[in-house]
């Protein structure tokens, strides 16, 4: 249970003003299918978590539990300072649009998570827990946590919000999984 509301709280946090929340927003305004752009956002999340959370406890599975520890540890710091750095998503035109609300969405968002802060937070958060259903569980409902609201209400603009603090708040979350891991 620890890494399902860990998994979810911290995707949640760190998916606020990200470039895939940003995509989400985009594509509430481009299209009027809220439901086929949920589906595609979870489907999508679903597939891209799995795979960077599997791949989280594969590699840890090679790596002796001290040095485990402190590389997980390393990892949350570095995705504390990473978070700082807000994103950006293009808008500019793709043919991906012609296919509709659910094919493209799944693709932008499996092609925009590729690499992503959040992708990332799930492989360090699978190497951490031993729990792939549940971490993968939990980012997917943190990603539809922070996307879904933005979706229902696409005409607000995320630019409402106090990204500068929610970035600092999420960074401060990192650092402390990052202290809570070398401590336990």
């Amino acid at each position: 249970m620890q890494a399902l509301l860990a998994s979810t709280f911290t995707v949640a946090i760190a998916e606020i003003g990200d470039k895939t929340q940003l995509l989400a927003l985009l594509l509430a305004a481009r299209f009027k299918n809220k439901t086929a752009i949920i589906s595609g956002i979870l489907f999508a999340t679903l597939l891209n978590h799995l795979a960077a959370a599997w791949l989280g406890q594969w590699a840890i599975a090679w790596v002796d539990p001290d040095v485990a520890r402190y590389l997980v540890a390393a990892s949350f710091f570095a995705m504390a300072l990473w978070i700082l750095v807000p994103d950006k998503v293009e808008a500019g035109e793709s043919r991906v649009y012609l296919w509709g609300a659910f094919m493209a969405t799944f693709i932008l968002f499996f092609l925009a998570e590729m690499g992503d802060k959040t992708q990332i937070a799930t492989l360090v958060l699978a190497a951490k827990y031993d729990a792939l259903a549940m971490v993968v569980a939990g980012t997917t409902l943190g990603m539809l946590l922070a996307n879904v609201p933005v979706v229902i209400a696409g005409h607000l603009s995320a630019d409402r919000l106090p990204l500068q603090w929610i970035h600092r708040g999420c960074a401060l979350l990192f650092a402390a999984l990052g202290m809570a891991t070398l401590l336990w």
